[in-house]
């Protein structure tokens, strides 16, 4: 005869059965990943807002309180885009490097430099995640705060930016500490990764005061490409959504 407490002890409980996800759901999300040629359409052009511009003395706040953070040395400016082919401030010294932490995309709408209202372009910036090759340019010492305000004055138009000191390789094996320009994902002209069918747009269509969009990118790629630093994911794009790119790929 079984004791009491055996003929009452519950039985064990089983494990919860976990419902499998439809097949349907699964394949809908993947679908409207970004940049899938049948994700939803993003519209082009897009709805911005004016940027509002920064005047000379929030521009020269910015530059003080950047320059106070500088942990003293000489200082370096890491240029990842239209700096490396259209460096604003001389440089005493240049160096191949990289940085971790931020990788380098197309992620920012331009209205004036590289578009308009009307048909917005688009440049590059920092974004976080991942890493990015460039250049590294060690700045003069003499007349430091004027060549510091002229790329205040360029990088700095508006608050797409936010001035970071970043921790940098070079080539040859040294750390140093560099000045980069950083995108603010809260401003409204923050564009992110878009889809291919966008990318063509812009491509085909974006012209500011600087030139196009596409010209931007291209002379950024090769000027990479030139210094053995090739971006891949940025080359990929051109090829897939730009008519007859000009690459130097050789």
């Amino acid at each position: 005869m079984q004791k009491a407490d055996e003929r009452h002890s519950p039985t064990p409980s089983r494990p919860a059965k976990t419902e499998p996800v439809p097949l349907h759901r699964t394949t809908e999300a993947i679908h409207a990943m970004p940049g899938r040629p049948d994700a939803p359409p993003a519209p082009y052009p897009p709805q911005l807002e004016q940027p509002v511009h920064l005047t000379a003395g929030e521009l020269q706040a910015s530059l003080d309180a950047t320059m106070a953070q500088h942990k003293g040395g000489p200082v370096w400016l890491f240029a990842y885009g239209s700096l490396i082919w259209r460096p604003e401030c001389p440089a005493v010294e240049r160096s191949r490097a990289r940085i971790h932490g931020y990788h380098r995309g197309l992620y920012l709408w331009s209205q004036i430099h590289r578009g308009t209202p009307d048909a917005p372009g688009l440049v590059l910036g920092l974004d976080r995640g991942g890493s990015c090759s460039g250049f590294a340019y060690r700045l003069p010492d003499e007349h430091l705060e004027r060549h510091l305000l002229a790329l205040w004055q360029r990088e700095m138009p508006d608050a797409a930016y936010q001035p970071r000191w970043l921790d940098c390789r070079l080539e040859d094996g040294r750390r140093v500490q560099a000045l980069g320009f950083v995108l603010r994902r809260n401003f409204a002209c923050y564009a992110g990764a878009l889809p291919d069918h966008v990318l063509t747009h812009v491509f085909a269509r974006a012209c500011g005061h600087y030139g196009t969009t596409r010209d931007y990118v291209e002379q950024t790629v090769n000027s990479l490409r030139a210094h053995a630093m090739p971006d891949r994911r940025l080359e990929s794009a051109l090829l897939r959504c730009s008519k007859q790119p000009h690459l130097d790929l050789d």
